[in-house]
């Protein structure tokens, strides 16, 4: 399998890195336009191969996309990151024409090409993806919410006090510190919910850390963390290069799942080799439901900013 990952910032070149040590992947390219970075980044990973024990080749490139061509999945990071106080939304007007033109690039040369959106805001540049290109709904994926749900599983670990590979969870709606919907009443322990263990007070505590998991981090950094992003894309590559049928809650097109349409938002989905194999549509709760609307109409305001950028 060949990956391309566009843009060589922390995210990507993190991204890069777990593929390789995944050991799943022949080759990645690493492209990014500012000059000699792409390739400075593969060099410094491809001389970790001997150390971490991988044969993924990873080569580097100043916006060159004809070095990705043949790629079957391509991630796509590039964009300005969030500073601290900026929301997702407010990143919208500079990252819309980068998405689209990268896109472009890239399905010119893989045209079967299964796109990996992670720039933000991730669920409206995903709707963008699929508006720009006219690629089916399948070969589209948003990646938010196999991050949002990691961080949700550490929240829960932490509450806890157990492994995170006791506890299981899932976040759907949209990437976005208002829009997330963690499914708390579903999160459980080794099969057991989580209810019976936490109070109710603990478990609110839980929901409102993971929705802020994003912003927390940028505010002790001072950018958008990387380290979790790239594991959770390494992930969604590794479950369509391995035709695992593995279920991630992702931001895909919805044309009448959960009574939503024409918007790409975080679903149950099932991954292998032809990206998003079937959205899962799992039975809410009233007061998830509603959440999921309420997120549902973010996403569509923010999706309202892209007016004049789609021609």
């Amino acid at each position: 399998m060949k990956v391309t990952v566009v843009g060589a910032g922390a995210v990507g070149a993190s991204c890069a890195e777990y593929i390789a040590i995944k050991n799943f992947a022949a080759e990645v390219v690493l492209i990014d336009i500012k000059e000699g970075f792409a390739e400075g980044k593969a060099m410094d990973l491809m001389q970790t191969a001997s150390l971490n024990g991988f044969d993924t080749q990873i080569t580097g490139s100043t916006n060159d996309y004809s070095k990705t061509a043949g790629s079957d999945v391509a991630v796509i990071t590039s964009g300005i990151p969030r500073k601290p106080g900026m929301t997702r939304e407010e990143l919208i007007g500079i990252n819309a024409g980068i998405v689209k033109t990268v896109a472009t690039n890239l399905i010119t040369h893989s045209p079967n090409v299964i796109l990996i959106i992670v720039s933000n805001p991730m669920d409206t540049m995903s709707y963008l993806a699929h508006k720009a290109t006219g690629l089916s709904k399948n070969r589209i994926i948003g990646m938010g919410g196999a991050l949002d749900s990691a961080r949700f599983k550490y929240r829960l670990s932490e509450a806890l006090g157990c492994p995170a590979s006791d506890v299981d969870g899932m976040v759907i709606g949209g990437h976005s510190d208002t829009g997330m919907v963690p499914l708390i009443d579903k999160a459980v322990r080794n099969s057991v919910p989580v209810a019976e263990y936490l109070s109710a007070e603990r478990m609110g505590q839980i929901v409102e850390d993971t929705k802020v998991g994003g912003a927390t981090l940028t505010g002790l950094l001072g950018t958008s963390a990387w380290y979790a992003p790239g594991a959770a894309i390494s992930e969604l590559v590794r479950a369509i290069a391995q035709d695992s049928k593995k279920m991630f809650p992702c931001s895909a097109l919805v044309e009448g799942e959960y009574g939503l349409n024409d918007l790409s938002i975080g679903v149950p989905c099932i991954l292998g080799k032809n990206g998003i194999e079937k959205i899962i549509e799992i039975e809410l709760n009233a007061e998830e439901k509603a959440k999921l609307a309420e997120s549902a109409e973010g996403v569509k305001k923010t999706n309202d900013l892209l007016e004049g950028l789609l021609a």
